[in-house]
């Protein structure tokens, strides 16, 4: 019997895959089957996880780009339809938030940094819609398949200080919904679009922000646990079975969708 579920073969291109949830997608992609393109700007880790990959029985390659820069974008997708001639999906997981974007509970909110929040919606927003275009262009020329953006609680719940993230996030949200109907009105199912909605997991972006350095919860963390019915972060490796069904055929009629894994955090009236 055919295993729709399987990624056998499919050619993925994880963008940040050499952050925290990176290395669990490309991990994950890998134990389904898929080839995986190892995409981040650090040279150093991301060869090393395509190369733990290959040790493990699997099949990856390392595509050293920068997801706001179309030039390495490019060249990156180059390198890959060179080895394997085509590529079924792409998960856009580069992003992330910056200290200066942050809007302290002191600070006044009529003097925000616009430049950093110029730069969190770039590399959040564009370095999202930047890779579909190059990436997206070749799985709707090759044959089928799918992307998967990475979207946040933050896109349509008002939490507090994270400002630039969270326009950035509700902004891949209309996109993604976007990018679903054009895409198919022009190519009916040749290429699919969804996104994953994360609850909170500790990155090194956001590690500061709700853990002290002893490893103890900040106020914030503690505020997220008490309204996490789970009563905990999310794991990593959580995502990875939604990743890969929306990548799969298992999902062949899925999209425009947001799927949310956040341990019931959005649901929750805090009663």
């Amino acid at each position: 019997m055919e295993n729709n579920f399987s990624l056998k073969g499919k050619v993925i291109v994880v963008t940040g895959a050499t952050g925290i949830l990176g290395e669990a997608f490309i991990n994950g992609i890998a134990e389904a089957g898929g080839i995986v393109g190892v995409l981040g700007r650090n040279e150093k880790v991301a060869t090393e996880r395509a190369a733990a990959i290959v040790k493990n029985g699997g099949e990856a390659i390392a595509l050293i780009a920068d997801v706001t820069k179309e030039q390495d974008l490019i060249d990156a997708r180059d390198l890959i339809v060179s080895k394997y001639g085509k590529i079924d999906g792409l998960v856009n997981a580069a992003g992330g938030n910056m200290p200066d974007a942050v809007i302290q509970p002191g600070k006044d909110i009529f003097q925000l940094n616009m430049e950093a929040l110029q730069q969190v919606m770039n590399l959040n927003l564009f370095g999202t819609i930047l890779p579909t275009q190059v990436f997206g262009e070749v799985i709707k020329n090759v044959g089928t398949g799918s992307i998967v953006n990475i979207s946040s609680v933050s896109s349509d719940h008002a939490v507090t200080r994270v400002l630039g993230y969270s326009m950035a996030k509700s902004a891949i949200d209309s996109y993604t919904k976007w990018f679903a109907v054009e895409a198919a009105k022009r190519f009916g199912d040749k290429i699919r679009i969804n996104a994953i909605v994360p609850g909170f997991f500790l990155t090194e972006q956001n590690r500061t922000l709700l853990t002290n350095t002893d490893g103890s919860l900040t106020e914030r963390g503690n505020l997220i646990i008490q309204n996490t019915p789970f009563s905990r972060f999310g794991n990593p490796d959580e995502l990875i079975g939604a990743l890969v069904w929306l990548l799969s055929d298992a999902s062949k009629f899925v999209t425009g969708s947001k799927i949310t894994l956040d341990g019931g955090f959005s649901v929750y009236s805090g009663v």
